[in-house]
């Protein structure tokens, strides 16, 4: 099987099931700034009864259009890693890797190893679709996936001045309550989104739960439960 050159593992963030996110903007100095940091991940059926899966992963936070929306690093291989039998290691996983204005995704498929380090499977195409930038480009596969990757706006409201007051020991109240978004009064009692304006570089995967196999868990809705997570990669 060909494999691409080797890439090691960045950065990880993870949660098991549907309708579940996690987040953690912000991190650590050797991925920050760059498409190796990762923002959120979520995992979710589409609607009720849906047959399909959709990955989310939100890259680079805090990117302003005034940067071109910023850019995903080609050196960098995106993993979402898929456990189906509830042992907490990879069954499946699923890549992504930028190219010349494109990103190509590869699987679902059992990886050449487990854990951070990984190859490129490039004998198992998904599919492709260029990067957008003002207008969201979707590409939708003839069995069924459908793929985006490109700027979005940030959906993680959080006050950073006020948290940074908070763990200071300035601020003994607390947080502050979120205030009307549609309001331009300068109320300093209601939370300010510091991530107001700024986007993330994102790449969302909708798939057939056909392509992911069987799993070993269902929730209440009896819907599958996949336990999934997201690592960043970089070629060495």
């Amino acid at each position: 099987m060909k494999k691409a050159k080797l890439f090691m593992g960045l950065g990880a963030l993870a949660l098991a099931g549907v309708l579940l996110v996690a987040a953690d903007h912000i991190d650590a100095p050797g991925s920050m700034g760059t498409s190796a940091d990762i923002a959120d991940f979520y995992a979710f059926e589409p609607s009720l009864g849906s047959d399909n899966t959709v990955f989310a992963v939100d890259l680079q936070s805090n990117v302003l259009p005034d940067l071109a929306y910023g850019t995903f690093d080609e050196i960098v291989l995106l993993e979402i890693n898929i456990d189906k039998d509830g042992d907490l290691v990879e069954d499946l996983v699923i890549q992504a890797i930028p190219r010349d204005g494109k990103m190509y995704f590869f699987g679902p498929i059992a990886p050449s190893e487990t854990g951070l380090n990984g190859t490129v499977m490039v004998d198992s195409p998904l599919g492709s679709v260029a990067i957008s930038a003002e207008t969201a480009i979707v590409e939708t596969t003839s069995n069924g996936v459908s793929l985006f990757a490109g700027p979005r706006q940030d959906a993680f409201f959080f006050d950073f001045f006020q948290f940074n007051a908070v763990i200071g020991g300035e601020a003994p109240l607390g947080f502050k309550p979120a205030g009307d978004p549609s309001s331009t009064d300068d109320d300093d009692t209601t939370a300010v989104d510091t991530f107001d304006g700024a986007n993330t570089m994102s790449i969302v995967i909708e798939i057939p739960n056909s392509l992911l196999g069987e799993t070993t868990a269902v929730n209440v809705l009896q819907l599958p439960v996949y336990k999934t997570w997201v690592t960043t990669n970089v070629k060495q």
